[in-house]
């Protein structure tokens, strides 16, 4: 049910990148830069959007976002505008010498409270059918455990992806240039603040599930692209999922304060192919320390209930 729920979404969302580019047109044509729609799988220069979807829950967030709540939120504030310029033009003190002694209106008194409640209706239908999707979990495909601990991240493959695990930590300045001189990149591949010594690797159009824990305070794993965020508790497993339809590399960050480092504790996703996903797998297995006694699975893969 989650999946003909996920394909009826997409096909609602599927003219988002098509409206997007239109609006980068327009901004082009505005004189003002493209690149203030932001990257993909990163935040971009001037940026005064939400980042370019890369999953189907990522676009309806999106949709969500410019189709619903920017239009309500500009016609409120414009509406409001007029009410504050019609009363400092007619009830000044120079128009209005006796003040009215006006103490309500019914049709008004109506008015102000059923108008909030109906746009709050039209707010919260789609709203809880997008809250639905986002924690109804359909079957995984691939189950990836993150640990927060200050200030990194520590990612576990269970038994049937390898049994192994890895730390994820933020490349600095000088790793940064040390790798773009070695060879391994261009500097545009080690963004700031965001570039990792190990990335997570998954595959394209597949199903991850992502069980969330911590293991000191509080943290929040979250990839802005693929619209997901789940707090990591010590002692405690949440759980989130994402489907990449795009491949490329999506950076993401701890959006929970949890101390003198949290600004520097960002994780990067790379989505590959099925045959670079096993090619990188077969690699991974040699490369990172394996789990004693991993578990099969280190999450629900059935549909959350």
């Amino acid at each position: 049910m989650a999946m003909k729920r996920l394909g009826n979404s997409e096909r609602n969302a599927g003219g988002l990148r098509a409206r997007l580019s239109a609006v980068t047109g327009l901004l082009g044509l505005a004189g003002l830069p493209s690149v203030a729609l932001a990257g993909m799988g990163q935040p971009s220069p001037w940026q005064i959007g939400l980042q370019t979807p890369a999953t189907p829950i990522a676009e309806n967030t999106q949709w969500f976002h410019n189709a619903i709540l920017l239009p309500i939120i500009t016609v409120i504030s414009l509406f409001v505008l007029i009410l504050i310029v019609m009363v400092v033009a007619k009830f000044k003190a120079s128009k209005n010498p006796v003040p009215s002694k006006t103490t309500h209106h019914a049709g008004l008194e109506v008015a102000w409270t059923l108008i909030p409640v109906l746009i709050l209706v039209a707010i919260a239908v789609p709203s809880f059918r997008l809250l639905r999707d986002q924690v109804t979990i359909p079957k995984a495909d691939l189950t990836i455990k993150a640990t927060g601990y200050a200030w990194y991240w520590k990612f576990a493959y269970p038994q049937d992806a390898g049994g192994f695990e890895f730390e994820v930590r933020m490349l600095s300045d000088e790793e940064r240039a040390a790798a773009v001189k070695a060879g391994k990149g261009k500097d545009a591949d080690f963004p700031r603040l965001l570039a990792v010594d190990n990335e997570v690797v998954v595959p394209v159009n597949k199903t991850v599930a992502v069980q969330v824990t911590a293991g000191d305070v509080l943290h929040a794993f979250a990839v802005p692209s693929f619209a997901v965020k789940a707090d990591a508790v010590p002692g405690r497993l949440n759980q989130t999922w994402f489907r990449a339809t795009t491949e490329g590399v999506f950076y993401g960050q701890c959006s929970e304060l949890c101390g003198k480092d949290h600004a520097f504790m960002p994780l990067a996703i790379r989505v590959v192919s099925q045959e670079k996903y096993d090619a990188w797998l077969a690699d991974a297995k040699k490369k990172y320390a394996r789990i004693e006694n991993a578990p099969v699975q280190t999450a629900q893969t059935e549909p959350a209930r």
